[in-house]
């Protein structure tokens, strides 16, 4: 900012009334230098003992004296100033004058308040705050930031944006680079990013984020100095958000299968309206297996507690996975452990347990190739040829859901080993049950481009498969 200054003689004199002083006051230097004093002209004579007086003492006194005073500009307005008044000495220490440099206030305190905000927000803002160079590194960052961020503040200066994020650095790059060369976008943008660690991969954050061009005042020309990123972390905000907008869309399916199936003469082909709607946005195939009778024992022999399997009421047999939900991860893939695989082995494996000797017919089915809606199987008789300790046997045997994924280097065939289509990475298995009664199960299956199957997830395919259970029961499929 550039302040103007006029400098007295020890006897009042004008000596020095530089341009800033011309502009606020409107007195060029030829008609400012050499008047006596500033009364009369550039102060009012109500105004101008305080003045002098004031001026007299920085004279008189050490360091600088800060006043303010109202001027007198030349077409007759009063303007407030804020003075720094200091003396100035001769060679030999004796006082030869004062120096007095003013603006006006409002735009010293402008000056004040920027300086000041300035201050808060490397300081105390609950916002995070980076100053990135033209050269898109960091050259100041405020607390929050390096708390977010998990570095000190000093340890990130001057390094590259990719040291410190594992994704969303090329939105980010982006977003400076359009900000240094179009200027601050009209909204904040949300961007979902991966902070970079060594030790273990780290969720992904939503930051809501602003953008200010910065330029040097001190330039005729706007030079860009860089970019005030400003960010928000809102991650729980959103994932919240998109829970509730996820259970609001699963509940309109739901709404919107039963009235189509309500609709269908065939209640096989109602089961099948289900799972098409079930699909959409859920997963990219689904199957259904209802399960057939085994074969009675010979007449004297000591028959398992279990052979009834498929048509005891709902017992006391659930079991809980390491995530606490029912059910166990499948023994194939990578998640399960401790006592949920060795309950695996042990009863899948084998071939013992609750409903072992069971098998699996194909009922119905989504297509694998390309889409369309999903078709009924005839009632062959024919069972799935599933080997043993697959997921659907184990939701079947635990009547609850089962949850298998492939990780993050699918070994190949692991679909195929499963009989699954080709390019299935994660798999849900629930059963289907009516009147107290375990028909069969329900599998659905994720491709690559999705995530695995969560605990939400298991809780609405179960519900599906209560809908599509009880239209199995009803067409008389599962007896049959």
């Amino acid at each position: 900012m550039d302040a103007a200054l006029v400098a007295f003689a020890a006897d009042g004199t004008v000596t020095h009334w530089n341009h800033e002083a011309a502009r606020i006051l409107g007195w060029t230097a030829d008609e400012a230098v050499g008047r006596t004093g500033l009364a009369g002209w550039a102060v009012r004579k109500e105004d101008a003992d305080g003045i002098e007086a004031a001026l007299a003492a920085a004279m008189r006194s050490p360091g600088r004296q800060v006043h303010e005073f109202a001027l007198l500009t030349k077409d007759g307005h009063r303007v407030l100033v804020r003075t720094q008044a200091s003396a100035v000495r001769g060679p030999g220490g004796r006082v030869a004058g004062v120096y007095c440099a003013f603006s006006e206030v409002h735009t010293q305190m402008d000056l004040e308040r920027s300086i000041a905000l300035s201050e808060a927000l490397f300081e105390d803002a609950s916002w995070g705050v980076v100053l990135v160079d033209a050269d898109l590194r960091p050259a100041v960052v405020n607390a929050h930031a390096a708390r977010t961020l998990g570095v000190g503040r000093t340890a990130l200066l001057g390094r590259p944006l990719g040291d410190l994020l594992a994704q969303g650095v090329e939105e980010l790059e982006c977003a400076l680079q359009h900000v240094l060369a179009e200027g601050a976008p009209p909204a904040a943008a949300e961007l979902w990013v991966t902070l970079r660690s060594e030790e273990a991969e780290l969720p992904r954050r939503c930051w809501r984020s602003g953008f200010v061009r910065l330029a040097s005042p001190l330039t005729e020309e706007p030079v860009p100095l860089g970019v005030a990123w400003l960010f928000q972390d809102v991650t729980e905000a959103k994932r919240t958000e998109q829970d509730n907008s996820l259970l609001r869309f699963r509940a309109h399916q739901l709404h919107r299968a039963g009235r189509a199936a309500a609709e269908c003469p065939d209640p096989a082909e109602a089961a099948a309206v289900h799972l098409d709607f079930a699909l959409a946005g859920f997963a990219d195939h689904g199957l259904a297996d209802l399960a057939t009778r085994p074969a009675p024992a010979p007449y004297g022999a000591v028959a398992d507690d279990d052979a009834d399997d498929a048509y005891d009421t709902y017992g006391a047999h659930d079991t809980y996975d390491a995530y606490g939900t029912r059910g166990t991860h499948d023994i194939y893939g990578t998640e399960a452990t401790g006592d949920a695989r060795d309950r695996a082995r042990a009863q899948a494996g084998t071939g013992t347990g609750r409903g072992a000797g069971c098998a699996l017919v194909r009922t119905l089915a989504s297509p694998a190739g390309a889409p369309g809606p999903s078709e009924a199987f005839t009632a062959t008789g024919i069972p799935v040829p599933y080997p043993p300790g697959h997921p659907a046997f184990q939701a079947f045997q635990r009547r609850g859901p089962v949850r298998t994924s492939a990780g993050a280097a699918p070994a190949e065939g692991w679909a195929a080993a499963r009989h699954w289509p080709d390019g299935t990475v994660h798999g849900l298995c629930v059963v289907l049950r009516s009147r107290g009664r375990t028909l069969g199960v329900l599998t659905f299956l994720r491709s690559p481009a999705r995530r695995p199957f969560d605990r939400a997830d298991a809780d609405y395919a179960e519900e599906v498969a209560a809908r599509i259970a009880a239209c199995l029961d009803l067409s008389g499929a599962a007896s049959s």
